[in-house]
């Protein structure tokens, strides 16, 4: 499994992004999908998550009502979409693919910087 994460860059606060990472190697839609994030000296976080069909999303307190993780079976693809975007939400965000044997595969990373 391959995973690669694009859409990171420098924002103002209040600004908004769309972060996408693209599956591949497997069938996606078996898979399901979450987003991290690490700050400098803290630990990796859960943002996001996505089962398999979709139908059950799970957000950290911290971005409830701002952020929204989707996926795209059909691009094997899921997205994080984050508004209103905080200083304190500048970070490293990880895609994180999860099977259902327990194999867990992580993208590369990209830069999310919030600052004014």
């Amino acid at each position: 499994v391959q995973l690669v994460e694009s859409g990171g860059g420098s924002v103002q606060p209040g600004g908004s992004l769309r972060l996408s990472c693209v599956f591949s190697g497997f069938t996606f839609s078996r898979y399901a999908m979450s987003w991290y994030r690490q700050a400098p000296g803290k630990e990796r976080e859960l943002v996001a998550g996505l089962t398999v069909a979709g139908r059950s999303t799970k957000y950290a307190d911290s971005v409830q009502g701002r952020f929204t993780i989707s996926r795209d079976n059909a691009k094997n693809t899921v997205y994080l979409q984050m508004s209103s975007l905080k200083p304190e939400d500048t970070a490293v965000y990880y895609c994180r693919a999860l099977g259902t044997a327990g194999a867990v595969y992580w993208g590369q990373g990209t830069q999310v910087t919030v600052s004014s």
